[in-house]
Parts: C-alpha cells; structure tokens; sequence
C-alpha cells in the first residue's frame, strides 16, 4: 500500500533504509500531507455546488414556470445575497438549492398567500457562481464553468492548454473541505501516460499551473522522490 508522508518547506526529516527509499518524513508547522493519493470532494457546505448537483448560486439566471398562472411565469436574476423575489411568493433564498428544491420553496410559499396546487417548475439558464479558476502556465488563465464532468484535464483545456514552457509536474490544486484548506500536487504528463486517473475538479477549486508558494511547500519532498506514480496530497497549516 502506498503511502503518502508528511512534509514541509522549513523542515523535512527522512530515516533512510539500506536500499535509499524515505522511511519517515516529520511534518512540520506549514504542511500535513494525508495518507492517500485522492483529494478529498468537498463537502455541500464548502461551495455553491454539492456534489455535482447544479446548485443555484448569486447572480444566477433562473426561469420559474407556475403551470396554469402565466403571470408568474418570469426569468429571475439571483441577487448577490443569493435571494429572488416574486409576485405572492415574496423574497425567498434560493443559494445552495437545487432547481427542483427551489420549485417547492416557491410552491410553498406560493400555497401560504393562498394559491391553490402550485405546480412550480424551475431551470436554470445560466450560471455565473459554478466556476473553477485556473491561473499559471495555461495559455488563456482565468474562470471556467464547472460541469458534472470536469475534471484537471478538462480545466487545462478549457483554458486553451499549457503554455509553451509549462512545468507538467508542478500543477496545485487547492481545495476547501470543511474548515480544512487542502491542496494536491499533480504532473499532468503522468496523467496523460496513464500513471494515475484524471482528478475531478469542483466549483471554488483553484489550479495553479507552474511555479507558486503553495507548491514550494512540496519543494524538498519532491526534489528526494519525484512526483511520478502518484499524486501528493496535504492539508495545508
């Protein structure tokens, strides 16, 4: 069973066995790297989107149909607290939902100021707040929509690829799970060889494709056992 250890930018402590493999790697005040090569989905309350349902976020476009009241059929914008509001309905928060829970909040809400049956039917037309940001060594850095499918790769080629001299190796990707901020180091080359799986990647994740603070704190493990079977993933302290 793979390992993954501990490590450090201030201080990185191996016990070496006879054939020069790390034994022991101490962690240190700046970084705790977990025992597992897969980084952690975030949970529902870390971001707008749980779990790859599509989550409604601020600024959101919706369009909510009342079957047989054409007068509260409209498109709504989500206003920047995360709230619509609507004739008889009155103001109600839709961040976080589902188009189908925020229908029933509607029908409900709807059946309190009197109307009878409400069937209540919502979609969402366009999506600001499901995004994923990608900066460094890609050709175009910037925001990106995050599907149920996206993954690093996909990322990377939503932002029109690598640049010219890209490190493949040193790609971060940083993610909130809980209260904890974790990030994980990936070399893309050892995923386009079949080295490992493709990772997932979730709305609020941030890529960092190149050199940064966050994957200097990998520097000494990595320059001891290059990054080439897996991928290292740490909480960061």
């Amino acid at each position: 069973m793979r390992k993954i250890f501990a490590v450090s930018s201030l201080a990185l402590v191996l016990a070496v066995t006879a054939c020069g493999a790390p034994d022991r790697i101490r962690s240190s005040s700046d970084l705790t790297v977990v025992e597992t090569d897969v980084l952690p989905a975030p949970g529902r309350d870390d971001l707008t989107a749980a779990d790859r349902p599509s989550l409604i976020g601020p600024l959101d476009t919706i369009e909510v149909d009342v079957f047989g009241i054409p007068e509260l059929e409209r498109e709504i914008q989500v206003d920047a607290s995360g709230r619509i509001a609507m004739p008889l309905a009155g103001t109600i928060d839709a961040r976080g939902k589902t188009a189908s829970e925020l229908g029933e909040a509607i029908a409900a809400a709807l059946q309190a100021s009197h109307v009878r049956n409400p069937k209540v039917t919502v979609n969402i037309k366009s999506s600001v707040s499901q995004v994923v940001t990608i900066d460094g060594q890609v050709v175009e850095p910037g925001l990106y929509p995050v599907t149920n499918q996206m993954t690093l790769m996909r990322v990377v080629a939503s932002a029109k690829g690598l640049s010219e001299f890209a490190k493949q190796d040193d790609i971060v990707i940083l993610r909130t799970v809980g209260t904890r901020r974790m990030a994980g180091l990936y070399n893309i080359d050892a995923i386009r060889r079949g080295a490992y799986n493709d990772p997932p990647v979730y709305a609020n994740d941030v890529i960092i494709v190149g050199d940064s603070p966050q994957r200097r704190l990998f520097r000494d493990f990595v320059s001891v056992s290059p990054l080439l079977a897996a991928p290292l993933i740490a909480i960061l302290n």
